[in-house]
């Protein structure tokens, strides 16, 4: 059996690490860039932090601030014309997920063309050529979305979430710098940040995991659990770590995937908008207890990376359960809704959304194996 790794080809890490957007501009011999985001960053001045960079340079950009949350193949299409006319030989992702996701996509289509119809990019795709090559800046600390080979695009039409999972959409720079984080508001900084301890969490998990990926996961739980609550309140030091922390979970479950907690909050999103980390921190505590059976001595080390003391001394069934409540802690610590309620879902439809789940590509990488009804009966107990 043989076992894969991608990351970036390069990455710069800490507060003021976007001056280094313009040497690697200059350096890869790039003409023009296409700078996909949303109109909040525009708003609140975070773009303008890279495009001074770019005007000081002298170096000619276009900016296509369309994005949604979970972004859908609409908004791919528009940035894709958006791109074809602008004359970009680059782009420059300032976001969190959903303009990673979108430019990792529109980057895919403009060098595989023949992949225009977006569904047909669903799963491990073959495509051909690498993606137009994108410079991710990541303003949230949560998805990741600049380390890791997939995307996720909303199908509004059908109501569902598609994941991508393509070598060839990965960023060729990634520049994880503090500051490009420090406008979240305090509830996205607490969502997006148990994104990423649930990335660690089922990536440690996850059928696919190994010991290169174990020791990602494991650092980035530990990173995320110090970290989160001082982000939160704003504290200089918790920002900075938890940019790098969510980088870490990045680097491990990109390449071994994920479990049922990304299966079942997919279809939240499709169906309602809700944020993905929200609905990723909901679910995280009850899947967990559900796969806790089929994880061997992992919860252990969970709960050790978690900051429970004496894990050694807990029977294998103690330490589960700690594992278990010290995510449930993190959670009500950082205001997380403890119900699916709280989120916006309608009981009607956790049937439709059960049937989502299980068809979720994470969903295959679950430890324990699921059903299709014992997943409307995990809606309804977070319900």
């Amino acid at each position: 059996m043989s076992n894969r790794f991608i990351l970036n080809e390069t990455a710069y890490f800490g507060a003021g690490s976007i001056q280094h957007i313009v040497t690697e501009v200059q350096k890869r011999g790039f003409t023009k860039g296409l700078i996909v985001t949303d109109k909040s960053l525009i708003q609140f001045k975070v773009v303008e932090k890279v495009t001074a960079l770019l005007e000081g340079a002298n170096l000619t950009y276009e900016i296509f601030d369309e994005v949604l949350p979970n972004p859908t193949m609409n908004v791919v299409k528009a940035g894709l014309a958006k791109f074809k006319a602008s004359g970009a030989d680059y782009m420059i992702a300032i976001g969190g997920g959903s303009p990673q996701d979108t430019a990792k996509a529109i980057g895919i289509i403009v060098n595989n063309p023949e992949f225009a119809d977006i569904r047909s990019l669903e799963g491990t795709a073959p495509t051909k050529k690498p993606a137009v090559p994108t410079i991710a800046v990541p303003t949230t600390a949560g998805t990741a979305a600049e380390v890791t080979i997939n995307y996720v695009i909303t199908d509004e039409e059908n109501k569902r979430k598609f994941v991508c999972v393509d070598p060839h959409s990965i960023p060729v720079v990634a520049v994880i710098d503090s500051e490009m984080m420090a406008s979240m508001p305090p509830t996205l900084k607490a969502a997006t940040g148990v994104d990423a301890l649930t990335h660690a969490i089922e990536g440690f998990i996850t059928l696919g995991a190994w010991e290169l990926s174990d020791m990602f996961h494991l650092k980035a739980i530990e990173i995320i659990a110090r970290a989160l609550r001082s982000s939160v309140k704003g504290e200089q030091q918790g920002v900075e770590d938890m940019a790098l922390g969510q980088y870490v979970a990045g680097m491990g479950f990109s390449n071994v995937g994920l479990g049922l907690v990304h299966g079942m909050a997919h279809p939240l999103g499709a169906f309602y908008g809700t944020p993905h980390g929200v609905a990723n921190a909901v679910l995280l505590p009850h899947i967990m207890a559900y796969n806790a059976d089929f994880t061997g001595d992992k919860f252990r080390a969970i709960a050790k990376a978690m900051g429970v003391r004496n894990t050694e001394n807990l029977s294998i069934e103690q330490a589960r359960v700690a594992a278990v409540e010290a995510v449930k802690t993190l959670n009500k610590d950082v205001g997380i809704p403890a119900t699916l309620r709280e989120v916006g879902v309608k009981e009607e439809d956790i049937p439709e959304l059960a049937k989502a789940a299980f068809a979720d590509v994470c969903t295959g990488g679950n430890p324990r194996p699921t059903s299709v009804n014992e997943i409307e009966q995990l809606y309804r107990a977070i319900y």
